[in-house]
């Protein structure tokens, strides 16, 4: 495995192992925003770091599964990132909500908290005094309330924490912040219970997981959790400085997007993918 980064830890070096000793059975999951495709301030002018689809591609001829698990409609992912074109890709919207693959998507109605949620919003938005530049992104199964775009992001995030918070507990939904992003939905939906889910269908011997917020710490403890249950796994950090409590939670560290799609295309290389 030369040219290969090491991870920082034994049980994440001992995840790699297992992935490439049994590639077959390897399960390689991935975040979207962040981590396969940089940071922008229109969430709709994302795209997938150059490389990224070619180094999924090279994987999905080489391991078990490969897989997208964002908090994104899976359908805008797949549309952004040009995945459409990595076979048998699955990608898992919303948390898990939602379900691509193959060109189809599965999905719940949404429930009636998000629904009233939505209808508060604007209001509650109004009476905080959210700066301009303060946006609402509607995941339909969930609602994010974006400050990046303000001329203060931090001091807007602090100002809206406390009345997103107490419309959450209102209706019974769970208020998640990331970076300069809080989000509203239902509670036990994450991405800790989405790699699970996905590892228990597909049986996979061996997990790799890639992320750089803190909605992807709890797919990284699903990791440890798993690593316990005796499915060696490995929890890569995209790094940023808006969120260095991921680094700290990652078996490896890598540089941004850039790192991630070079991490990744390592891998296939290594595999012959």
């Amino acid at each position: 495995m030369t040219g290969l980064p090491r991870p920082s830890t034994a049980e994440g070096q001992a995840g790699l192992d297992a992935l490439f000793a049994d590639p077959g059975h390897a399960l390689i999951a991935t975040d979207f925003d962040g981590t396969l495709a940089p940071i922008v301030p229109r969430p709709g002018d994302a795209r997938a770091y150059p490389g990224a689809v070619p180094a999924l591609i090279a994987l999905a001829k080489a391991v078990g599964t490969v897989a997208v698990i964002t908090g994104r409609a899976p359908a805008n992912v797949v549309r952004l990132g040009g995945l459409e074109a990595v076979p048998g890709l699955i990608v898992l919207g919303h948390y898990g909500w939602q379900r691509w693959q193959d060109g189809q998507l599965t999905e719940p109605e949404p429930g009636p908290a998000v629904e009233a949620a939505r209808a508060a919003l604007p209001g509650l938005l109004r009476d905080a005094g959210a700066p301009e530049g303060t946006s609402i992104e509607d995941k339909t199964h969930a609602l994010a309330v974006h400050t990046r775009r303000t001329a203060d992001p931090e001091a807007a995030l602090r100002g809206l924490r406390d009345p997103l918070g107490e419309l959450a507990g209102r209706l019974g939904l769970m208020a998640e912040p990331g970076r300069f992003v809080i989000e509203l939905r239902p509670p036990g939906v994450d991405k800790g219970t989405a790699l699970t889910g996905l590892v228990a269908e597909r049986v996979a011997a061996s997990v790799l997981f890639c992320g750089d917020d803190l909605g992807d710490l709890p797919a990284f403890a699903a990791v440890r959790a798993l690593r316990a249950d005796s499915v060696p796994g490995c929890a890569v950090a995209s790094a940023s400085p808006e969120s260095p409590q991921v680094a700290a939670a990652a078996d490896l560290v890598v540089e941004g997007p850039g790192g991630v799609v070079a991490l990744l295309a390592a891998i296939a290389s290594e595999l012959g993918g």
